[in-house]
């Protein structure tokens, strides 16, 4: 039984042990791998372990040996999962590993906006406090969470548990999603009501064919010049240049994203130069427990695959 991994290194940089996978068969894990390399690299592998590396259906039906693709994240997109289900390929990925890591991360990002603890912890490193004529001072306003409207798009697991920290600082919760929730936690609104409405929005819903850069020109006009967004799901959900432009003009109070359309960005991103926007490299999920569950739930998926009963399936 051979497992390769295709890129290991952001998963384990070296602060976690692959033991739990090595108990199946010989591993091999690579740090990082190009599509151009994925034919080479696992046409010997009987189990793929994957994260962000995209496995297109012409590198798909090169790979003769491989029966098990278990995805080390829940979002899956990257894998062709039609064309792996037409050779026969089972693709798992790895749900819920994430939900209080990337709930705390939304969090830290909405406090930033209104707390700005970078800005001014920067301020003092700078001698602005030891030569400050005042006892305090701020160097922007700074926004008082309580009785201020959250506008969560996705409510599920995640968007649950950022709602129920909001509400521990008595936010006001409404919420957007495909399927209306019976919850106490937040009052389920139309998309346009969630965005005319809201202070803060958050998004934590899924990519989807039909919700690519859904959020957009027309959506962001229905902000208020005072409120925010934040998004800890994927970039694809936001026009980029639309969000940037309703920045640059004033149209919104700013931005804090985790995530952008692609990863690395280039350099022309528009939101890496865009005002009152605050940018995290993709490290909502990183938390050292987050990514020991990646590893565990995946020693799950391959057990529960070599019995013959495979789990968290997604094609």
């Amino acid at each position: 039984m051979k497992i390769i991994v295709t890129d290991g290194y952001t998963l384990n940089p070296g602060d976690l042990s692959w033991s739990s996978i090595e108990q199946f068969g010989e591993l091999t894990v690579y740090d990082r791998s190009s599509e151009n390399e994925l034919v080479e690299k696992c046409s010997s592998a009987d189990i793929i372990l994957s994260n962000k590396t995209v496995f297109s259906k012409a590198t798909i039906n090169q790979l003769q040996k491989v029966k098990l693709i278990s995805v080390l994240a829940a979002g899956y997109n990257v894998i062709d999962i039609k064309a792996a289900r037409e050779k026969g390929i089972t693709v798992c990925n790895t749900p819920g590993y994430g939900t209080p890591t990337v709930a705390q991360h939304t969090i830290a990002l909405l406090l930033e906006l209104t707390n700005h603890v970078g800005l001014h912890a920067a301020s003092v490193a700078n001698a602005e406090w030891v030569t400050s004529k005042d006892w305090c001072y701020s160097k922007t306003t700074i926004i008082e969470l309580a009785g201020k409207t959250l506008g969560v798009v996705g409510l599920g697991n995640i968007g649950i548990q950022v709602a129920i920290i909001a509400r521990a600082v008595d936010m006001r919760i409404i919420y957007y999603s495909r399927h209306k929730k019976e919850t106490p936690l937040a009052t389920y609104v139309d998309m346009q009501t969630l965005f005319s409405e809201s202070d803060f929005i958050s998004l934590h819903c899924p990519l989807k064919p039909d919700n690519h850069q859904f959020v957009n020109k027309e959506l962001l006009q229905l902000m208020k010049p005072t409120a925010y967004l934040i998004n800890t799901a994927r970039g694809q959900l936001i026009n980029e240049q639309d969000l940037a432009d309703a920045l640059n003009n004033n149209q919104i109070a700013g931005a804090a994203l985790d995530v952008l359309s692609k990863e690395p960005p280039d350099k022309s991103n528009p939101l890496l130069s865009a005002k009152n926007c605050i940018i995290t490299p993709h490290n909502a999920w990183m938390s050292k427990e987050a990514r020991q569950r990646i590893l565990e739930i995946t020693r799950k998926n391959i057990e529960a695959f070599l019995q013959h009963k495979p789990v968290n399936v997604v094609n």
